[in-house]
């Protein structure tokens, strides 16, 4: 029988893969239509109303398709939507959010030596800032600065670096980035949901009324499309950045996240020319690997770890005060200190793996949920057992963390 720990650890595995295969199937239909719509030509065989067509080749067929820049004359009677690849995809995220960083906010989410909040206060300055971000996003795009697709973009990304300083005044390193990658993800769905899709409804209604629809829907949808398709890239930055202490636990660890949105332009500009038949600039490969290089001489700055003494808070409390704490902090200072220390003693490791620090009775206590589905339940820790714990040690993490109730 399992217990409550391990439902929850498994909640979490069931959603994060919901998550990843959601954004696959999104990011896989945006990147498609992208490229075929940049690759469509103009021939003389074109159908009245017609924009453009495209030859394509895949699993043995082929595929012949139009595009119409408002709508054909007449509606088929069988349309495909493409709209709950992006749904799925917040709403797992969003679910992911909840059940990592909100239910584990003393863990994931608050870092008192940033800024001491209470559970609700952060909670309600990442649900405000996400809606923030909707709100200031649509408001640009329906300013007068709208019209003008640079400027628009330039503005944009002034918003995204002062979110990413914002982000890291207010949470730990690791939330406030995978905040910045929610708040990006908000913008785009909330482009598919209240946007793109209600256009897209509003040309049909036209269609089936017999009325002529006007073409600037088409033109705004098209729009927040292409912000979409140029966001794509650092978002899953964004999203895997969790697994890798050098892009958040250091001093610079809101411009490392800018930068990863020049990334992503730069990335996309290629594709996106290559598409369009309008040349290959290589130029923006130079362009990506010296921002690659920018940021990993960034990430050399100082990392930002735990205080060795935090103050005991919530769980931790009852784990350091369980039978068996004082044999456990033995264990891991035996078994795991050497690399899990602010200056790891392992050969080859420069930082503690994940940035989790092992050294102190209060480290471990707060790590103890980590510890016993790392250590105890599983082998994952230490990697090919290179500490030599025993599986009597492993029964005694279990035991004590059991016995905290």
């Amino acid at each position: 029988m399992m217990d409550a720990t391990m439902l929850w650890a498994w909640a979490e595995v069931a959603v994060r893969w919901t998550h990843v295969i959601t954004a696959v199937a999104w990011i896989g239909s945006s990147f498609y239509f992208i490229a075929l719509d940049l690759g469509l030509r103009q021939t003389p065989s074109l159908p009245p109303l017609a924009h453009g067509e495209e030859w394509q080749v895949h699993g043995g067929g082929f595929y012949h398709i139009q595009k119409y820049l408002v709508a054909p004359e007449m509606m088929p009677e069988h349309l495909t939507w493409f709209k709950w690849e992006s749904y799925s995809t917040w709403l797992s995220g969003f679910a992911l959010l909840v059940l990592v960083y909100y239910l584990g906010a003393d863990l994931y989410l608050i870092d008192p030596t940033v800024l001491d909040l209470s559970l609700w206060q952060a909670i309600g300055i990442s649900l405000g800032s996400l809606a923030f971000g909707w709100l200031a996003y649509d408001a640009l795009c329906k300013s007068r600065f709208g019209h003008s697709t640079t400027g628009l973009m330039l503005l944009l990304f002034g918003v995204l670096l002062v979110m990413s300083w914002g982000y890291t005044q207010v949470f730990s390193g690791r939330a406030a980035l995978l905040h910045l990658g929610a708040f990006t993800a908000t913008i785009m769905t909330a482009n598919v949901f209240l946007i793109i899709m209600p256009n897209q409804r509003i040309v049909v209604a036209d269609l089936k009324a017999g009325r002529k629809p006007d073409p600037k829907y088409g033109k705004i949808a098209k729009q927040r499309s292409t912000h979409n398709n140029y966001l794509t890239l650092p978002v899953l930055f964004l999203m895997l950045s969790n697994h890798y202490p050098l892009v958040f636990a250091t001093q610079w660890n809101w411009l490392i996240a800018a930068l990863v949105f020049l990334m992503g332009v730069s990335i996309r500009h290629w594709f996106n020319s290559k598409h369009s038949r309008s040349g290959k600039p290589w130029w923006t490969w130079g362009v990506t690997a010296l921002l690659f290089v920018l940021i990993a001489w960034l990430s050399t700055a100082p990392m930002r770890l735990p205080p060795e003494e935090a103050a005991l808070t919530g769980a931790a409390k009852r784990y350091a005060a369980a039978p068996g704490f004082e044999e456990v902090t033995g264990i891991v200072l035996g078994r795991c200190a050497m690399c899990h220390a602010a200056e790891p003693g392992f050969a080859g490791l420069a930082w503690p793996p994940k940035g989790v620090v092992l050294e102190t009775p209060s480290q471990i206590a707060h790590a103890a949920e980590r510890i016993y589905l790392q250590a105890g339940v599983s082998h994952a820790m230490p990697p090919g057992n290179l500490s030599f714990i025993e599986p009597q040690e492993r029964a005694q993490i279990v035991q004590w963390f059991r016995e905290a109730g």
